[in-house]
């Protein structure tokens, strides 16, 4: 039953949370707010909506070990299985990516978040302010860069011309009452899974609650290799990854302190920063992400995966 309501839960943030990015990109669009404001903001933090409430709900239900779990373990998805299983059966040409800024942005953040877990452990409101500080610095270098481009309405996500007022209110509602409901829900659930299988909340963080909201991304990552859009596909894993260890602890930290577990600082840290510097050699040089890159990553996460529920 608790595996059922967790599933519940994640189905309802992942439909809540496209719900809230329709209407308030939408809405944003109709009031004049230029689209690549709107990419950098509203689509940006609209879809990381779901991994926020979930690790808001953990701290304040004082299971902050599914918050941590739930960044650490979805940045090293995000690498090993989100690219790995569309490399897989479609294979990525990285040879022309010119994502190598945004690469650089992503481990410095993640150098960053690990130098604090080490030195200043707990996250608390002072470390939040931090990565927040950080974040911010990071958002206004992307808007001068975004002043110089052209983002066109129509290519925003979840955009929609023909979508009226009423439509947009109702995504609105939808979104802002179910994301916290279904953030409830599974953070129960997977507090109750965790004591009934005698394994810690930080182990659920990593695995399943990572794991489920981790969806909408390798989602996106499949439609992207389908097209053969490298760049997209890269670049959604890197603002997610980055967005994920500045903006969800950060925000979450300010609702109460995060302790990083032994386990963490032992592994789960070098797993996340070692699937990041994977990366490195298929955005800088012509290497292509081919069929065996993919299997391989694939196995890597597989790996990683029982060897953290293993007793």
């Amino acid at each position: 039953m608790n595996f059922l309501l967790a599933i519940v839960g994640l189905v309802i943030l992942l439909i809540a949370g496209n719900a809230l990015v329709k209407g308030a990109v939408n809405l944003s669009l109709r009031v004049g707010i230029p689209a690549f404001v709107v990419s950098l903001t509203v689509v940006a933090f609209g879809t990381s909506a779901p991994e926020m409430l979930i690790s808001v709900d953990a701290v304040l239900s004082d299971v902050p070990g599914i918050a941590l779990g739930n960044v650490v373990g979805s940045n090293t998805a995000n690498v090993l299985l989100v690219l790995g299983l569309p490399a897989l059966f479609y294979m990525f040409d990285t040879s022309q990516v010119s994502v190598q800024k945004s690469y650089l942005v992503m481990m410095a953040a993640t150098v960053l978040f690990i130098v604090l877990a080490l030195v200043a452990a707990p996250f608390n409101w002072m470390t939040g302010l931090v990565l927040l500080a950080v974040l911010a610095v990071i958002l206004t270098d992307q808007f001068r860069e975004g002043m110089r481009s052209r983002v066109r309405p129509e290519d925003l996500e979840g955009a929609d011309a023909n979508l009226g007022w009423p439509r947009i209110l109702f995504f609105l509602v939808v979104g802002l009452i179910g994301l916290p409901i279904g953030a409830h829900v599974l953070i129960d659930s997977a507090r109750e899974i965790a004591m009934a299988m005698g394994i810690s909340e930080a182990v659920i963080g990593l695995t399943l609650v990572a794991l489920g909201t981790s969806l909408p991304e390798l989602a996106t990552t499949l439609a992207a290799a389908r097209k053969d859009q490298a760049d997209v596909a890269l670049g959604n894993v890197l603002g997610s990854n980055l967005f994920n260890l500045l903006a969800i602890i950060g925000v979450a930290a300010l609702f109460g302190e995060i302790p990083v577990g032994p386990s963490f600082l032992r592994l789960d840290l070098w797993v996340m920063l070692g699937a990041s510097v994977v990366l490195a050699p298929f955005i800088f040089t012509r290497l292509k992400m081919g069929r065996l890159v993919g299997a391989g990553l694939c196995l890597l996460y597989a790996f990683y995966m029982w060897w953290v529920v293993a007793p």
